[in-house]
């Protein structure tokens, strides 16, 4: 214990002496060369126009031995013309043999390498940075938010040699002043940092040293003077494409759309212009995204919709300056990943389903078309964000054919898709306020009207640090309004995310007669950040029932009032046996609007990285009292039982070629009415410096005595069945990267996945808020429930007396789905890309009496595939 407290107190004290130190910023002058130079970007850096400047280095540690001195130096200069920055990078090496030259796709990070960072607006807080490695590798980000945002999707064109000698590894940048954004200002200074990787070491070294604990990153940058009578370039980018399409299916006789083959070419136009230095116009004209890889497989028995990431690159690319996450906090467990904007409803798929009649055949699209997207953003010196979103999504339609012929019908109306962001800071960057506002409008010409006609949502945020940016407070306001016909807005309030229907609710219920909701949400969230070990969050979020964000953001619950505390204390230098330690405390207690007691949870957790680079961590929640709304899907409020789980994980060397690691947890409830265990292991290989290969395998099995399955109405009162649920899920996905040059790559990922569920002992429930088994389900006879022949229903006995029968589906299921992509992408220039893609998935649901292994061999390989075959070309033209 005594070594421990030791420990704590050096770290305290060493961490406060290395934060007085980090507020002293490094200088760099760098120097004008005439556009008639001799450099030429080959990694060699022997030019004479070089000579023109000192080199400079003095890298320090970052991690793992933060403040100590580099055990490799490290050294740069930088010269510009009117048109492009140069940067020349030395990667000393006393052991030039064990540098890890490793390829990838670009921003890939693999092996050594070498980071350069402008903050060119000197707000501190972007930054343009620019990434390659020893392999010649090319990777880049835009960061934001003082580094806590980082965009990896930021493709600039810019240009990068590197070569290895017998002193270390050397690095050459051609950076043109149109992919950066700066002043028209005569004499420029811009943030500047230099961070190098030396992976064999797992060590990160800096030019300008920032202490660990220190909070932020671009704000602790160095300096770049020099820079006189540079321009801002307003860059014209042009990027058309054209897609080849070819489709493979089984076919289906008598289906007109089942043929067997499908094929399509198209094409359409990506831009990107500077409408000043400051502000970018991005837009899209019918764009494609068949290169992205396929959602991973998934499935939710709760009732709520799943969130998927977004992975199109027009709504990545500058996603940090649109995004509003509601009531976020740093303890997690609050509402996730809820937001005002969730690009994912963009080209979503369609809202309804025809139906179809005997002997009839539809053809529904997969997504909705996007026509045209259009956005400007950008950021100004005097601290202004901007962001402006405009998206126009077209009708879609079903084609059935029949006995009659053709006909169509609409599954998605014509939409306009809105969204505006604006923010400010000032107090020399330590105050910023912002406000958001989004608007969805659909043409729906008394068709499909369960869709809310329309719907806005607005939100102002704020954030103000002090002491030096390690306290903050910070908070959020969000209000909602949507309008549609009865049918729609009863429709959302009986949805799973607001279940006016509540038997037991006396604040809330369905008025079928109304045309809209209004809502609103908030937080306020008080914390320590940095400038020592011990960190904290403390908060409280709201939002009320009426709240709706889900025609263009992503919500899953309402009505809810919620406390939250986390606190964490860090070991940040290396000790022991470790190079870095952390202990976190979470807890989190919810009410509702009736002032109903819902949950109450804590949470501890340790994470650790060993001197060896292996790692590892194990935690536990406890849930000592927690109600659900939906879990009787609009019955009374439902008692869990008090339940606790725990998990343990571990990691071996990253740096290793051959990597490995895996994680067990599983938890379980008071008279074990709950019961989950899963664990997921992993292995990573690169036999090559080209080639990596991933392997990573799944497995949940959780098992309820209490899984919902429906509700019956008997005279007037409405009776809630639940059932013993054992259900299991497996996947397996494997990841193939060859490189054969940083331009030129080949992907393979597959993922076969299945989830089985078999219900048993059927019972009613009986008292909702109780955690005593007897009170709370009510079982049914043996007698009294019975299987239809066919298996694909139960007879059910009400009242056990034979006088009122009822029939519900069999809820047993056994889903599998087999989805791969193999992607061949060239970038044959700078900017401009070659794609051959093949996609190949199935899905389909198998005997749930069957095995897991026996269900994915049957659906999967035994099963014709639909295959998709693509071939595009886009070219990109600066103008």
């Amino acid at each position: 214990m005594r070594k421990i407290i030791f420990s704590m107190w050096l770290c305290f004290a060493l961490s406060q002496f290395i934060y007085g130190q980090n507020k002293e910023k490094k200088n760099y002058t760098t120097k004008y060369i005439s556009s008639n130079h001799s450099l030429k970007i080959d990694g060699n850096i022997n030019e004479k126009d070089w000579d023109s400047v000192e080199w400079t280095g003095d890298f320090v540690q970052h991690r793992p031995d933060n403040g100590a001195s580099a055990t490799q130096d490290t050294r740069f200069k930088i010269l510009y013309d009117d048109s492009y920055i140069y940067v020349a990078i030395q990667c000393l090496d006393s052991e030039p043999e064990l540098i890890e030259s490793r390829l990838s796709r670009r921003d890939g990070f693999q092996g050594d390498w070498v980071m350069m960072c402008f903050d060119s607006y000197h707000d501190l807080s972007t930054s343009f940075t620019f990434i390659v490695t020893a392999a010649g590798v090319k990777g880049d980000e835009f960061l934001s938010n003082d580094g806590s945002n980082s965009d990896v999707n930021w493709n600039p064109i810019w240009y990068t040699k590197t070569t290895i000698d017998s002193e270390g590894w050397n690095a050459e940048m051609k950076i043109p002043f149109s992919q950066l954004r700066f002043t028209a200002d005569e004499n420029q200074q811009w943030g500047l940092q230099v961070m190098r990787k030396l992976l064999r070491k797992e060590e990160r070294s800096l030019w300008q040293f920032v202490a660990a604990d220190a909070p932020g990153w671009v704000s602790n940058f160095g300096k770049l003077n020099g820079l006189k009578n540079v321009s801002p370039k307003r860059q014209i980018e042009l990027q058309p494409y054209t897609v080849a399409k070819l489709e493979t299916h089984e076919k289906q006789e008598g289906n007109p759309y089942r043929t067997g083959i499908k094929k399509g070419v198209s094409a359409g136009l990506d831009g990107k212009i500077g409408i000043t230095n400051d502000l970018t116009l991005d837009f899209t004209i019918n764009p494609d995204f068949g290169q992205v890889e396929a959602d991973p497989a998934a499935i939710a028995l709760d009732g709520f919709q799943i969130f998927f990431n977004e992975q199109r690159p027009f709504f990545i690319e500058n996603k940090n300056i649109f995004d509003y996450a509601v009531s976020s906090s740093a303890s997690g467990g609050t509402f996730g990943n809820d937001n005002l904007f969730y690009s994912r409803r963009i080209g979503k798929n369609p809202s309804s389903y025809p139906s179809l009649a005997e002997n009839e055949y539809a053809e529904t699209p997969t997504n909705t078309t996007i026509l045209g997207a259009a956005k400007l953003s950008g950021k100004t010196k005097n601290g202004w964000s901007v962001g402006i979103l405009e998206t126009l999504t077209s009708n879609e339609y079903a084609k059935i054919s029949g006995a009659n012929g053709e006909r169509k019908e609409l599954v998605e109306p014509l939409t306009n898709y809105f969204v505006s962001r604006i923010a400010k800071e000032f107090n020399s960057r330590n105050t910023s306020i912002g406000g958001i506002f989004t608007s969805t409008n659909r043409k729906l010409n008394g068709q499909l009207d369960f869709l809310h006609k329309n719907a806005f949502t607005g939100g102002l945020d704020f954030r103000h640090f002090w002491n030096d940016r390690t306290w903050y407070i910070e908070g959020d306001f969000v209000m909602s309004s949507v309008y549609g016909s009865k049918n729609a807005i009863t429709n959302t309030q009986t949805s799973i995310r607001h279940l006016f229907q509540r038997q037991d609710a006396t604040h809330i219920n369905v008025d079928t007669s109304r045309t809209n909701l209004t809502g609103n949400g908030g937080s306020l969230r008080l914390g320590k950040n940095g400038g020592g070990d011990f960190i904290f969050q403390s908060g409280f979020a709201w939002r009320t029932p009426e709240l709706e964000l889900n025609d263009i953001g992503f919500q899953r619950v309402s009505d809810d009032l919620r406390h939250h505390h986390w606190m964490g204390y860090r070991w940040r230098q290396p000790f022991y046996i470790f190079n870095q330690l952390s202990l976190n405390y979470n807890h989190w207690v919810v009410t509702n609007f009736a002032g109903n007691l819902n949950a109450i949870s804590v949470n501890l957790n340790c994470n650790m990285i060993f001197k060896n680079n292996w790692s590892g961590g194990t935690g536990t929640n406890l849930n000592p009292l927690e109600y659900s709304y939906s879990e009787l899907r609009g019955g009374p409020r439902f008692r869990k039982m008090p339940n606790y789980n725990g998990w343990v994980w571990f990691e071996s060397d990253s740096r290793k070629k051959f990597r490995f690691g895996g994680d067990l947890f599983g938890g379980t409830s008071i008279r074990n009415a709950e019961k989950s265990f899963g664990q997921n292991f992993f292995i990573s290989y690169m036999p090559t410096n080209a080639l990596s290969i991933s392997i990573n395998q799944n497995y949940n099995s959780n098992n309820t005595e209490m899984q919902y399955v429906t509700q019956v109405n008997h005279n007037g009162k409405m009776n809630y069945l639940v059932s013993e649920l054992d259900q299991k899920t497996l996947s397996f996905s494997m990841r193939i990267n060859y490189t054969i040059n940083p331009n030129l790559t080949i992907q393979y990922y597959g993922q076969p996945f299945i989830s089985r569920g078999r219900y048993s002992d059927f019972k009613w429930i009986g008292d909702a808020y109780s955690i005593d088994l007897t009170q709370k389900l009510n079982p049914i006879s043996s007698e009294s429930i019975t299987l239809s022949e066919d298996e694909q229903s139960y007879f059910i006995d009400v009242l056990e007396d034979g006088t009122e029968i009822r029939n519900i589906q069999n809820p047993d299921f056994s889903f599998v789905q087999f989805r791969s992509n193999l992607v061949l992408r060239w970038e044959y220039k700078p900017g401009s890309e070659f794609y051959l893609v093949w996609s190949q998935g199935t899905s389909g649901l198998a005997s749930p009496k069957d095995g897991l292994f026996k269900s994915l061999d049957n659906q999967i390989l035994g099963n014709t595939k639909e295959n998709i075959f693509l071939m595009k070309a886009t070219y990109r033209l600066i103008l």
